[in-house]
Order: C-alpha cells, then structure tokens, then sequence
C-alpha cells in the first residue's frame, strides 16, 4: 500500500504530459476563420496555405493563428477639416475582410493586429483627403453618395496589395459646429421657399398664356363668323326665323308692310 503512490507518480506524469500535447497539437477553426502555422523552428508565418474550418493537428512546437476572414466591420468617429478649415466630425463605417489565400502574408507582413495596423490609418487616410475637398454644406446635404464612393476608393488605392479588401463604406452621420449646422439649414429653408415661389410663379404665367390663346381663338373664330355673315345670309335667317314663328299654334300673326331689312313685321299673339 505504501509502494502505491510511488508506483503511480510516473503514471500521472505521463498523463499530465499528454493532456498538455493534446491541447497543444489539436486545434480547431470554427465557422468563418481561417488559420495560419507559425513554425517555430522553421521560417516563421507559414505563407503558402491557409487551414480552413474544422480540426486540424500540429506539431507541439508549433503554433496556429486563427483570424476571422469572413465579411467584417469596422465603425470610427474621426474629427477632419473641410476644404474652408471648420472642423467637422464624421461617423462612419467600413466593411472589409482580408484575402483568405494571402492570410499567411497579411500576418507576416502587418501582424496580428492588421485592423489597427493597417485598415485604422488607412481609413483615417482616405477620409480626411475626400472630406478636405468639401465645404460644410456639401457634407451635410447633397454630398453624402459621392463622398462615401470617394472615401470607398481612396480606402482601396491606400490597401492595394496589402491583403484586405473593402466591400463598402457607409458615411452615418456628419456633425457641424452649431453655427454652422444653423446657418446651412436657415439657407437651405431659403432655398425651398424660393424653388416653391418660383414654381407658382411659373404655373401662374401658363395659366395666363393659355387663357390668352383661348381668348384669341374665341375672338379670331367671332371675327371669321362677322366676315361671312353677308347680308343676304342675314336676310334668309330671318325669313327662316319669321316662317318658324308664324307656324306656332301659340301665335297670331299680323303682317302689315315690311321693316327697314325688307322683312315682314310681326305683330300679336294668343
């Protein structure tokens, strides 16, 4: 009984000696990662593969990196001159992943930390050079699309053959100065009021315009009416207008001469 302990000492040594290879040779890369080895008695940041999803087994010596390479984010707040030297403040955000075959060069070249290292200053970059082209009121209206385009292209042309790749960049909000944020709404109220004063003006002037060629035409088809109304014509309507008349049961008809146009004068009715 006293030979136990001793007898088992080897027994737990080797036990304790496993566990520690186990969790150091067995490694596994969850949904979304990719893993690069580090072999510490090779050459460092292995280049040429990257370990996908799963289990995988390693040396003990060695180590595995695993960073996320799916689709990612990144938001900031940066403060940022306009192109007339204001200070504004832009939120924003970016999204990105790094090049899954190239993850070995991306650590190897930038480190671990490459969001910090590399996507942080390269985002600051870009903003500050696009922004710095814009006046406030440019920022704070009709900008926002092509500001975000610009700022998505200068982004890449700072991250070209670095690895990382930038999906898209939302520009959320853009901050003024008080001041100013007042004096850019007060002139763009300005603005609507006079578009909306000029559109009645405009309406106003084609209402009259067509009331104008309406009544030109209703005076021009009068005019063509007086032209070929001869005499003649006149004198046949009413003799058209006399016989009508002189037909009614309701009327009694008294013709004594004739009047000043040659007709019958009528006189009297029931």
């Amino acid at each position: 009984m006293e030979k136990l302990p001793k007898i088992a000492i080897p027994f737990v040594f080797v036990l304790i000696v496993l566990i520690i290879l186990i969790s150091k040779t067995a490694v596994t890369i969850g949904p979304g990662e990719g893993g690069v080895l580090f072999e510490r008695f090779g050459d460092g940041i292995k280049t040429d593969k990257t370990y996908g999803e799963g289990f995988h087994v390693v040396a003990p010596w060695n180590d595995m990196i695993v960073k996320k390479v799916r689709q990612q984010s990144i938001s900031d707040e940066m403060n940022v001159l306009s192109v007339n030297g204001l200070e504004v403040r832009v939120n924003g955000t970016i999204w990105y992943e790094p090049e899954y075959k190239n993850l070995g060069f991306l650590i190897k070249t930038k480190g671990e930390n490459y969001v910090r290292e590399l996507l942080e200053p390269a985002i600051n970059a870009a903003a500050r050079s696009v922004v710095g082209r814009y006046t406030p009121e440019q920022l704070y209206s009709s900008k926002r699309d092509v500001i975000e385009q610009e700022i998505l292209e200068g982004v890449r042309n700072e991250l070209k053959d670095q690895y990382v790749n930038v999906k898209r960049v939302l520009v959320e909000d853009v901050k003024l100065p008080t001041t100013i944020k007042q004096a850019i709404e007060g002139k763009l109220k300005q603005e609507q009021e006079s578009l909306e004063y000029e559109f009645r003006l405009v309406t106003a002037q084609k209402e009259a315009e067509k009331q104008r060629i309406e009544a030109k035409g209703k005076a021009d088809a009068n005019r063509i009416l007086s032209a070929s109304l001869t005499d003649k014509i006149l004198q046949d309507k009413g003799i058209e207008a006399t016989t009508k008349l002189a037909d009614s049961p309701n009327s009694k008809v008294i013709v004594i001469g004739s009047g000043d146009s040659g007709l019958p004068l009528i006189l009297g009715n029931n």
